[in-house]
């Protein structure tokens, strides 16, 4: 069994983990995007909170997901990595 099937399997016995699962995705894509745009600027962790003015365990906590960070947080990353920051309600 594959993971899509086995994350099928397990969605459609617990609805409360797929409901769990996609709050989480938002959260997800803003740390999947910031490590691509990291990555192509060739910057570390480190070199990334230097341009913020933060601590390198602030950037790892943020892209582990163990962090959850402010507005103002997330414009400094935006902002340092050249990029805007864009929040929408669909």
């Amino acid at each position: 069994m594959n993971f899509n099937d086995y994350k099928a399997k397990i969605f459609s016995e617990r609805p409360d983990v797929k409901e769990e699962y996609e709050a989480l995705g938002p959260q997800y894509e803003i740390i999947c995007a910031e490590i691509k745009c990291r990555k192509a600027l060739g910057i570390t962790q480190k070199e990334l909170a230097e341009r913020m003015g933060t601590a390198q365990a602030n950037i790892s906590r943020f892209e582990s997901g163990n962090y959850n960070p402010s507005l103002a947080f997330l414009q400094k990353m935006a902002q340092s990595l050249g990029k805007t920051l864009k929040i929408s309600m669909e």
